[in-house]
């Protein structure tokens, strides 16, 4: 296995260069730098490595061709367009680096406007500089490294919460290679940096609840600021889902766990203080999180798209945030339907969306036993999934923004998967074995009679 997977490498690797010889090579650069830490902390890890190791590789590389595909075909409009946004004002960033007015005023004028994703354009930017040009080619493999280690990080955070490796190796598999995933993480786009970024929360607050580190704090700090730049509104969300794991693990924490955990929510508090996080945060929350710029903006995707659903609805009332939650509900987990698949974009995805309703029951099954067996354990990934889910029920607007922003959720919903999985699946093997018990008892009954009959002759 390891040699097919360095085979491949090398063939996959080759390709790229030939196809790409001006971008290629600095791409793969680029893109095995980002992937030195996930690859030094799997060598230095004893649980699993050589299954993550492979997991990790080939998730890589099938984003790779994903990319390149992408990249040859000019599909960034038909998959993103949000991609050429952040490669041109990216460059316009880059280039008053060097003293351009105009690309300043450019650049200036994308802030003013309101757009978020700054840090996106600041990343895109520290890429280009380093490659001495624009390679949006760069980016995308980036975010493909980024995207296999999420997949590494959801094993990790499923082995915190379960200590089952077939529910972590499971959830690992399905966040390395659903489709959605894979694709999402393969172009220049934020998704890939907002959900390794959601993943390291959720991790470093599993081990902040078990003991209090300035590791993890510096992480967990570190990466909060990375939502603020990315979604503003996720990092609202992600905060209070840290508070509230917190406070329910105080429940059976002791007066000095108590003490520690209060001490690590105020240093944080404190550092973001200090860094004006929290006023740049508040800022951005009275610009744009009020109902107002919420109903404006679900009107534009509903009406401004064909794939559009409830577009008289008024979010701006209590009434009709109420109203639109539950139809919300059902398009953000589960379109598009059959009946929606007009264009090949939406015929795409139904393989997956096949694979992602006959897995939903598991989830179900799974989050029910997570909920009532682990509570604690499981709180700050309940927490923050219910906050947003309801969030996009209520302000997105068609069919196209549901399922991208789906994959935030995917990559936590695919741990209670793997969970409600692993209970039929064990639940199948105990029937099983109580079968073969009984057939076994059934026969040493059978032979005892027989050899009691033998000695009464």
């Amino acid at each position: 296995m390891n040699t097919i997977l360095i085979v491949l490498t090398l063939l996959i690797c080759g390709g790229v260069v030939y196809l790409l010889p001006g971008l290629g090579p600095g791409a793969l650069a680029v893109c095995f730098v980002v992937s030195v830490p996930t690859l030094y902390i799997l060598m230095r890890s004893q649980e699993e490595r050589q299954f993550l190791l492979r997991v990790f590789v080939l998730a890589v590389l099938v984003r790779i061709i994903i990319a390149t595909i992408i990249y040859l075909g000019n599909m960034q409009e038909f998959f993103g367009g949000d991609a050429n946004t952040y490669h041109l004002f990216g460059e316009s960033l880059m280039q008053s680096w060097h003293g351009d007015l105009f690309h300043e005023g450019r650049y200036e004028q994308f802030i003013q406007s309101g757009a978020g994703a700054w840090g996106m354009l600041y990343l895109v930017a520290a890429v280009y500089e380093v490659l001495g040009g624009a390679n949006m080619f760069a980016v995308q493999l980036i975010n493909a490294s980024v995207g296999a280690a999420t997949a590494i990080l959801v094993f990790k955070v499923a082995q915190i919460l379960f200590n089952n490796t077939r529910v972590s190796k499971l959830a690992t598999l399905l966040v390395a290679f659903f489709p959605s995933l894979i694709l999402w993480s393969s172009q220049a786009l934020k998704d890939a940096l907002t959900i390794l970024a959601l993943a390291l929360c959720i991790h470093a607050t599993l081990k902040l609840m078990e003991k209090i580190t300035f590791r993890y704090l510096l992480v967990l700090g570190v990466c909060l600021s990375s939502l603020l730049s990315l979604r503003f509104y996720i990092f609202y969300m992600m905060s209070a889902a840290v508070v509230g794991s917190f406070v329910i693990g105080l429940k059976s924490a002791s007066t000095q766990s108590f003490v520690h955990r209060f001490v690590a929510i105020a240093m944080i508090g404190l550092v973001f203080t200090w860094f004006g996080v929290i006023r740049f945060a508040t800022a951005q929350f009275e610009k744009y999180g009020n109902l107002q710029m919420v109903q404006l903006s679900r009107m534009d995707q509903a009406r401004n798209a064909s794939s559009g659903f409830a577009k008289d609805v008024d979010v701006q009332t209590t009434e009709g945030a109420l109203t639109v939650i539950p139809i919300g509900l059902v398009y953000l987990l589960f379109a598009p339907f059959p009946w929606q698949l007009a264009s090949l974009r939406q015929s795409i995805a139904l393989p997956e969306m096949l694979v992602w309703w006959a897995a939903f029951p598991l989830l179900v099954l799974g989050l029910w036993y997570a909920v009532k067996h682990r509570l604690r354990q499981v709180s700050p990934i309940v927490l923050f999934t219910t906050m947003l889910t309801l969030a996009y029920s209520v302000f997105q607007g068609n069919v196209g923004t549901a399922y991208r922003q789906r994959s935030q959720l995917l990559v936590f919903y695919f741990i209670f998967v793997a969970v409600g999985a692993v209970i039929l699946k064990e639940r199948a093997e105990d029937r099983r074995a109580e079968a073969a018990r009984q057939k076994q008892q059934l026969k040493d009954l059978q032979a005892a009679r027989i050899m009691a009959r033998r000695k009464a002759i």
